[in-house]
């Protein structure tokens, strides 16, 4: 798997359930996060991105 943009890593980190949901999300749709996630350009953009997971 492709490393994690260190901002989607920091806001994943903040919301454990989180990072449990997108561990067990299936590879392709853990890729299209980290490709949504490489374009996400402010904070608001990363955390509704974490958001999403719920």
């Amino acid at each position: 798997m492709q490393q994690l943009p260190v901002g989607f890593a920091m806001a994943l980190a903040q919301r454990p359930e989180a990072m449990q949901r997108f561990s067990q999300l299936p590879a392709q749709r853990r890729q299209q996060l980290v490709a949504q996630a490489r374009n996400a350009q402010t904070r608001e953009a990363m955390q509704a991105l974490v958001q999403s997971l719920f």
